[in-house]
């Protein structure tokens, strides 16, 4: 029997209809995801608007975190709702927490444990801001941001002790260590100063009314850094850290340490304006250096409607490239780090003409095969109406995409991802929720259900995972981990905040290929100190725990 008389039978055993099938005239091809949305009892529908106004806030909305808010071991799923933006429509909707039971299956948390913020939401970030063991969760609002302590799986509003509670449009955000002090710090991404009194009314081709581009207001904003005093209060200082030294239109945040001085540093995507490179001085300030490094533009020398960022090292040299997602008509870009100076190498990816179509958002660089090469995964979705207009109700819905990495380059399989209702898609969340030892996605579709994907790729080897962990036994925001595989050297970081208004899995996932374990591991922790670990078998999470490796 011919390939393409199999793949018909798998397509009808599948119960897909006669269209479908005709439609499909390729050999067989393997689903690397399934949609596990109902199977895992996520009944999560994101609201954009109670009245769609085409107010800015409203085509940008939304925010996931993957977490462990009851310190079980299993990753919970959190969304940052939207809602409505005028003063009788606050509170409508709230956000909602998911505990993950086991077994694939998720359940509602009444009250979202006390974190079911009924703010305009944009994102969230998750870390240990108390060094007491538990996530803390910081949401950011198109208004008042909300902070919340947990209390051993349970939350209490601190914002107004912790001093998080800025009342301006946040979108993505970071708990890091910029000082190296040994507690989290955070970083807050402002988008436009923007009111409902500063509304515009814009068109679009023949269409009506529509969302306006950022220009239309002029009105950019300067993000937020506050400084952790040890407790979990914070202070803003009146310099911020030296950030607020220039403004954006924030949309993506990426930390990493892209010179290799043992600080972490911090890239911000903006919208339509050029993006941000603020350096580490080591004491927590910080340097605006995205022109000079290569990196505010594209290698065309333009700004580009930055939204969703991924610090990874896509060409397994070392250090920490960048990729980013734009609108459409852009493509999106990739940023090579090659000494802490960056270069426009877009082009050599494969990843520059299917994306000129698309409006990319939510963003991750997993090895989701177990190949020992990365892949990516992008959520796409429209910011205006522009033809062709896709089919069905949502004008601005636009089909994700996925990306099988073969050695620096990428390759799209469209028909490894789940024939599920296209929408469009915002935050995109990364982390084995079923904890199988394989990377799995939530994305939030705007105006819409939650989808969950499960990782169900063949796998091409082994996987190994490390559950980085500082000295009070949480995860080490901010630190490397190093592993031979082959003749290459992979680097990974734990590192929560990337892609777009995401919280996600600061654990590590690594494919091995055809190894079956590792000899050793060399952890640099913030502040550059190494430790080596080792030998690991594959096949299991590995807890490494700042100051039990061996010093290097």
């Amino acid at each position: 029997m011919d390939s393409r008389k199999i793949w018909l039978l798998v397509l009808f055993a599948s119960g897909c209809g006669d269209g479908e099938a005709e439609a499909l005239d390729e050999p067989l091809q393997v689903r690397w995801f399934e949609d596990a949305t109902e199977a895992a009892g996520v009944d999560l529908v994101h609201v954009y608007a109670v009245e769609q106004r085409f107010w800015m806030p409203e085509i940008s909305s939304g925010g996931l975190a993957f977490f462990d808010y009851d310190s079980d071991g299993a990753l919970d799923l959190y969304l940052v709702q939207s809602g409505g933006l005028a003063a009788d429509e606050v509170g409508v909707h709230r956000n909602q927490l998911f505990r993950n039971v086991g077994g694939g299956k998720f359940e509602e948390v009444p009250g979202a444990a006390g974190a079911d913020d009924g703010g305009y939401g944009h994102g969230c970030a998750v870390g240990d801001v108390d060094a007491d063991g538990d996530q803390d969760l910081f949401v950011a609002n198109v208004r008042a941001d909300r902070f919340y302590r947990n209390e051993g799986g349970s939350f209490v509003d601190a914002t107004e002790s912790s001093g998080l509670g800025w009342e301006e449009w946040s979108t993505s955000s970071a708990f890091i260590d910029v000082d190296g002090d040994g507690d989290l710090d955070l970083y807050a991404t402002n988008n436009l100063r923007w009111d409902t009194d500063r509304h515009v009314q814009c068109a679009s081709h023949g269409r009506g009314q529509d969302y306006c581009s950022p220009k239309n207001f002029d009105s950019p904003s300067t993000d937020r850094l506050y400084i952790n005093d040890g407790s979990g209060v914070f202070v803003h200082a009146a310099e911020g850290g030296g950030v607020l030294a220039k403004s954006g239109i924030g949309l993506g945040v990426a930390p990493a340490d892209y010179d290799g001085d043992g600080d972490v540093d911090i890239y911000v995507a903006n919208d339509s304006v050029p993006n941000h490179l603020w350096m580490n001085d080591g004491s927590g300030a910080f340097k605006e250096e995205a022109l000079t490094r290569g990196c505010a533009v594209n290698g065309s020398g333009l700004a580009e409607a930055g939204m969703g960022v991924h610090a990874a090292d896509i060409d397994s040299d070392g250090d920490w490239d960048l990729f980013m997602t734009h609108i459409h008509n852009e493509t999106n870009t990739y940023y090579r780090n090659k000494g802490g100076v960056f270069s426009d190498r877009t082009s050599v990816t494969g990843l520059s003409r299917p994306s000129m179509g698309m409006t990319g958002w939510g963003i991750g660089f997993h090895d989701f095969n177990h190949d020992s090469e990365l892949d990516v995964f992008i959520g796409n979705g429209r910011v205006e109406m522009h033809e062709p207009l896709p089919a069905g109700d949502d004008l601005y819905a636009e089909v994700n995409q996925l990306f099988r990495g073969e050695g620096g380059a990428f390759v799209e399989i469209a028909h490894a991802l789940p024939l599920v209702p296209i929408g469009s898609t915002r935050a995109v969340a990364f982390g084995d929720y079923d904890s199988d030892g394989d990377v799995d996605i939530a994305y939030l579709d705007r105006g819409a259900a939650i989808r969950l994907l499960r990782n169900v790729a063949p796998k091409a080897g082994a996987w190994i995972g490390f559950k980085l962990l500082n000295r009070h036994g949480s995860p080490s925001v901010g630190a490397e981990v190093r592993v031979a595989v082959g003749d290459r050297t992979i680097l990974r970081q734990c590192q929560p905040a990337y892609s777009y208004c995401s919280s996600n899995d600061p654990s590590v996932l690594l494919g091995l290929g055809e190894l079956s374990a590792v000899s050793e591991a060399v952890v640099r922790w913030p502040g550059g100190r190494e430790e080596v670990f080792g030998p690991m078998d594959g096949g299991v999470y590995h807890e490494l725990r700042e100051g039990s490796g061996t010093p290097r």
